[in-house]
C-alpha cells in the first residue's frame, strides 16, 4: 500500500471519527426539533419514528397561546444583555489593572478572586438572597442582575490575554497623551477581541439559561425570563401527547443562543484556539 493510500485512509478515518463525535451534541437538538413538529400520535408510536409523516407547527402556536413568550423573551434579553455587557466591561477593566499595574497585594487579591470561581452557585444562593432582599430588590430586574454584574472567570480570562499585550504599545499611547480609559478602548480591547467575544458568548448563554437565581428572587410572572416560562410547560410534560409542545417551547428558547454562536463562531473559535496555546 502506497503512502498516498495510507494518507487517504487516515484522513477518511479521521473524518468519520469527527462525524461520529459531532453526532453526540447534534442528536438531542435534532430530536427536539423533529419532535416539535410531530403529531401526538407519532410521539406515542412504538418503536418511535424518526421523521414526522405530516410536519405541523401547531405545537409552536400552542406555546405562544398558553404562555406570554414574547414578554418572557424581552425579560431574558434585558437581563442577559445588561449582565453580559457589565461582565465584559468590568472584566476588561479589572483584567487590565491586574495585568499592567503593579500594586501591593496584587497577586494575593488576584488569586483570592480566582478562588471564587470554585464556589458552587448553590452555596452562594442564601447569602445573595439575603443581601438582595435587604437592599429591597426582591422581585425586580435589578435584583436578578445584581449578583452577576461582575464575574471572576471573566476577570481571570481577560487578565491572561491582556498580559500578552506589549507594554511598549501602552507606553506609546501614554506618551501621545491618551488616558487609561482611552488606552483600554482603543489599544487593549481591539487586540483581545477574540477573548472579548468568547467571554460575551459564555456570559450570555449562562445568563440566558440561568434558572435557580431568577426562580429564587422573582415572584411576578410578568417578570419571568424565558427559562422560567418554560417551567410552566412541566404540567404538559406528564403526558406523551403534549411532548411536542414541550419540545417546541425548548426549541424557541434555544434560538437566541444558537444564532449568537453562529454569528460569532469564527471569532469564538479563534479565541478558544488562542486560549489553548497560551502558556
Amino acid at each position: 500500500m502506497t503512502n498516498a493510500w495510507r494518507k487517504m485512509i487516515a484522513r477518511s478515518g479521521l473524518r468519520l471519527l469527527l462525524a461520529l463525535v459531532l453526532l453526540v451534541p447534534v442528536f438531542p437538538l435534532a430530536w427536539m426539533l423533529l419532535s416539535s413538529v410531530k403529531s401526538p400520535q407519532e410521539l406515542m408510536q412504538t418503536p418511535p419514528s424518526w421523521w414526522p409523516e405530516q410536519p405541523s407547527l401547531d405545537a409552536y402556536r400552542t406555546v405562544f397561546e398558553i404562555l406570554p413568550f414574547g414578554r418572557a423573551f424581552g425579560n431574558s434579553f434585558l437581563v442577559a444583555g445588561v449582565a453580559t455587557l457589565s461582565v465584559v466591561v468590568t472584566s476588561v477593566l479589572a483584567g487590565y489593572a491586574f495585568a499592567k499595574y503593579r500594586f501591593k497585594g496584587r497577586d494575593t487579591l488576584f488569586w483570592v478572586l480566582v478562588g471564587t470561581m470554585f464556589l458552587p452557585p448553590v452555596v452562594m444562593l442564601v447569602p445573595l438572597y439575603w443581601l438582595v432582599s435587604q437592599l429591597g430588590l426582591s422581585d425586580s430586574y435589578l435584583g436578578v442582575m445584581l449578583p452577576w454584574l461582575a464575574n471572576g472567570f471573566g476577570i481571570f480570562l481577560m487578565r491572561q490575554f491582556i498580559a500578552d499585550v506589549p507594554d511598549e504599545l501602552i507606553d506609546a499611547a501614554r506618551l501621545d497623551g491618551a488616558g487609561e480609559a482611552r488606552i483600554v478602548r482603543t489599544v487593549v480591547a481591539p487586540l483581545v477581541m477574540p477573548a472579548v467575544v468568547t467571554l460575551s458568548i459564555f456570559a450570555f448563554v449562562f445568563y440566558w439559561n440561568n434558572f435557580l437565581w431568577p426562580l429564587s428572587i422573582l415572584q411576578t410572572t410578568e417578570k419571568f425570563p424565558v427559562v422560567l416560562m418554560l417551567s410552566q410547560l412541566l404540567s404538559y410534560s406528564t403526558s406523551v401527547q403534549y411532548q411536542n409542545v414541550v419540545m417546541a417551547g425548548a426549541a424557541v428558547a434555544s434560538i437566541p443562543t444558537i444564532v449568537l454562536f453562529l454569528l460569532t463562531q469564527r471569532v469564538f473559535v479563534a479565541g478558544i484556539a488562542r486560549t489553548g496555546v497560551k502558556g
